[in-house]
């Protein structure tokens, strides 16, 4: 998957100035109306501004008054987005231009810079796990530039400060940590490219750090996202290295999230018996917890999420007999503040209702993803809503569906320029 291109970054930019203004699409589209006296603007033209199908030149005053922002830095950004301009203002940048060129990890010839101790890497590490707890709430495109500058600093503190044997392989582990949550962020805000630098700049620095686990816990992600982008084989064999990676000796709860990736690679790949396999060697791993110490990275693997994961896979073998009980379970017990997971699990359930013929019901949980994906910037949901009205389309001749594919139909054409 390539780097969004630039009207796809100005939707990114837009949906951004949108968020911090705590306006979802909707209400922008009625402030815009009464700031300007007109009264044509739906929220599926702000949708479409965010998609990058459309540059709102003409609302960018507007645009401008309601959402507080200068006119001049949405004037640059639309220009940019047409072609016409070097930069697309308040944007991250990619993590290319961020990180140091030649071998990112090695350390400068020059005299050793400061020199720190643990301690400081102990604040990275607080910082990081904040970044994994926010992605819990926020988007990909809320995250990205926060993430990459972290990962840029922490990159640049190991090559230019001077550190013992003991703080150095500490700091390493960190930025594998931040290459992870960096790559998974990126990808959430469609932003391809950059995540497989993260991930490959994660894995370096967890093969020098020594951290089979880690080490793991990235190709396990590198292998997830080549998977979700349509290179099943490449993340096929990325997620059965990582089981092999960690090895039997790797805490039981990351040893259950590498059987789960496993499981749903071989699900992506047509693959139902070991991925059925697959799913019952994760379950095995979490049932041997017990107490056992698991890095932080791992804080959000238990039984539910193992459930989760099952019933995506059933729902990807169209086997919705199986996971229609289990997502209907977990969505009645998942916390509401989490929008995006509970987003994603609804468009599984859509699919697996679709697949179970209960047409009606698929369309009401498709109206729920559609609404939640237009009010977060994730590439995540907004594909899944893609996938969801695809799946919808072999019923347009029940009402509540027909409804739902006239009033959103448009999600799956790029608007006019």
């Amino acid at each position: 998957m390539q780097n969004a291109d630039p009207r796809e970054q100005f939707g990114v930019y837009l949906a951004g100035l949108r968020k911090r203004a705590g306006l979802s699409q909707r209400s922008l589209a009625l402030r815009l109306c009464a700031a300007s006296g007109i009264s044509t603007l739906t929220r599926n033209e702000v949708s479409r501004w965010e998609r990058g199908g459309r540059i709102p030149d003409a609302w960018l005053a507007a645009l401008a008054h309601v959402l507080g922002a200068p006119l001049r830095e949405l004037e640059q950004a639309a220009a940019y987005a047409r072609g016409e301009g070097a930069t697309l203002p308040g944007a991250a940048a990619t993590l290319a231009d961020l990180l140091p060129g030649g071998d990112t990890l090695e350390r400068l010839s020059v005299p050793a810079g400061r020199r720190i101790a643990l301690p400081e890497v102990h604040g990275l590490a607080a910082r990081v796990h904040g970044l994994r707890l926010a992605d819990d709430v926020l988007a990909g495109g809320d995250l990205i530039a926060p993430a990459v500058r972290e990962l840029r600093s922490a990159v640049r503190l190991f090559r230019e400060s001077s550190h013992d044997e003991d703080t150095g392989r500490a700091l390493l582990v960190q930025i594998g940590e931040l290459g992870q949550i960096a790559g998974w962020i990126a990808s959430d805000a469609g932003r391809g490219d950059d995540a497989e630098r993260a991930y490959e700049l994660g894995l370096t620095a967890a093969r020098q750090a020594g951290d089979a686990p880690l080490v793991a816990q990235l190709a396990g992600s590198l292998g997830y996202h080549l998977s979700n982008n349509g290179r099943t084989r490449e993340g096929l064999a990325l997620a059965t290295a990582a089981v092999v990676e960690a090895g039997p000796d790797a805490p039981a709860k990351t040893r259950a999230l590498f059987f789960d990736r496993a499981a749903w690679a071989h699900a992506q790949a047509g693959q139902q018996q070991p991925a059925l396999r697959a799913l019952g060697q994760a379950h095995a791993a979490l049932d041997n917890a017990d107490d056992e110490p698991a890095p932080s990275w791992a804080y959000w693997v238990n039984r539910e999420e193992l459930e989760v994961m099952d019933s995506r896979v059933f729902t990807e073998l169209r086997r919705p007999l199986r996971a229609v009980p289990l997502l209907q379970d977990v969505l009645g017990r998942y916390d509401a503040t989490h929008a995006r997971e509970v987003a994603l699990y609804r468009s599984w359930l859509a699919v697996a209702l679709a697949d179970a013929n209960e047409p009606e019901q698929a369309a009401e949980q498709a109206q729920h993803v559609i609404a939640a994906s237009g009010d977060m910037s994730s590439e995540r949901t907004t594909e899944r809503a893609r996938v969801v009205l695809r799946r919808l389309a072999d019923f347009e001749d029940v009402p509540e569906v027909r409804e739902v594919l006239t009033d959103h139909g448009h999600l799956l054409v790029p608007g006019p320029g």
